[in-house]
């Protein structure tokens, strides 16, 4: 099977209110991460570093400022006049409010695309989990396996959940035999990463199927059932590298302090498989008289004059002469002025701290500023 045969299809329409602040104006997809980057950056940047030269993305609500940053797609080199990226809002119909009850409701609205697009294959994603993966090596166990269906999963135990994920049971030949859906405790060690791929006929006949019995969630009601109940031969992919679900304000607030060490940051932003984004044209990070940087990432556009240590630091960000930031992330051109006093705090974008300002959170439970706010 040839790459280009693949397309990609990523929902964005998980639940998101574990997020609180963060999602509170954008979907998970969007939320920033590691300085420049946002959460979908990873998967479309997979997808292309794989040669899949058609990506849809399904949006639902907040999708403002994800529409915003993948634009036409020409940072990922996907704007090409057949294939491409194409953006997917939900609209309105006698059947869809708008919002989508589901994964199988926003792939039933979107037939026309997958019908109408050239590949054979479709790789399914949602958007929620970063790893920097080369789909090739999935494809390549999918054809050895002769499955219909291929799950990639991953067995970190920092990936698992209670009462939230896909667990798969996978027995000695690789097979997929059973799936534990939200389980109170999972009793598999394999946590589905939610990448699933299958021939395009076969996922129009499940959808079809799924729809005329009133299901909503494609893995809930449709894989979990023909997995379980009606033979459909579903084969597992184990991914080793290291990946993050973004579910929660204390994952988010890990992943980017893991960022931090070199080995996580050269693994997942490889010289083979780069991780691309929007530009935005600044001048490079300035740094005065009073500067002192340890453990952190400072992006370009910065202007720091105070102590900064183990923390990101987005684009444009200012922080003043006597300042104290440590174990923070501040996003895109935030201030932080005088002497201001910052630990285990998450700003978002344009968020300001007056001269003076305290703000210390426990490690466990960071202190989140909302986009826009003053302290």
């Amino acid at each position: 099977m040839a790459m280009k045969d693949v397309m990609g299809i990523i929902y964005t329409g998980e639940r998101d209110s574990f997020l609180r602040e963060l999602t509170a104006l954008r979907a998970v997809a969007a939320v920033p991460v590691a300085g420049r980057y946002r959460v979908i950056d990873f998967l479309v940047s997979s997808f292309v570093n794989s040669d899949i030269p058609n990506v849809g993305v399904i949006m639902q609500k907040n999708y403002h400022s994800l529409m915003d940053h993948l634009g036409s797609g020409k940072e990922w080199d996907l704007h090409g006049k057949s294939d491409g990226l194409f953006i997917l809002p939900p609209f309105l119909t006698a059947e869809n409010n708008g919002q989508y009850p589901g994964s199988l409701d926003a792939l039933h609205a979107n037939l026309n695309y997958i019908r109408r697009s050239r590949q054979e294959y479709v790789l399914l994603c949602n958007s929620l989990i970063i790893f920097n993966a080369d789909f090739r090596d999935m494809v390549k166990s999918y054809e050895k396996s002769g499955a219909d269906v291929c799950m990639m999963y991953s067995k970190r135990p920092d990936m698992q959940r209670s009462e939230y994920g896909v667990y798969l049971g996978i027995d000695e030949q690789g097979m997929i035999n059973d799936l534990e859906i939200d389980p109170t405790k999972p009793r598999y060690e394999n946590t589905s990463l939610e990448v699933t791929l299958l021939k395009k006929d076969l996922l129009i006949n499940l959808i079809d199927r799924g729809v005329s019995r009133g299901y909503h969630d494609l893995m809930r009601h449709v894989f979990q059932r023909m997995i379980r109940d009606a033979g459909l031969r579903a084969a597992g992919y184990e991914y080793k590298k290291p990946c993050y679900r973004i579910d929660s304000i204390q994952s988010y607030f890990r992943f980017n302090m893991e960022v931090i060490k070199p080995e996580i940051r050269n693994d997942l932003f490889s010289d083979d498989r780069p991780v691309y984004t929007k530009l935005r044209d600044e001048m490079p990070a300035r740094y005065l008289e009073h500067a002192s940087i340890s453990d952190s990432i400072v992006a370009d556009g910065c202007i720091v004059d105070a102590r900064v240590s183990r923390s990101v630091l987005f684009r444009g960000v200012r922080i003043g002469k006597g300042a104290r930031v440590k174990n923070c992330i501040i996003m895109q051109d935030s201030v932080v002025e005088e002497d201001a006093e910052l630990e285990n705090c998450i700003l978002d974008k344009q968020a300001h701290v007056r001269a003076g300002g305290k703000l210390i959170g426990p490690p466990s439970y960071p202190i989140v500023i909302s986009k826009n706010m003053t302290i």
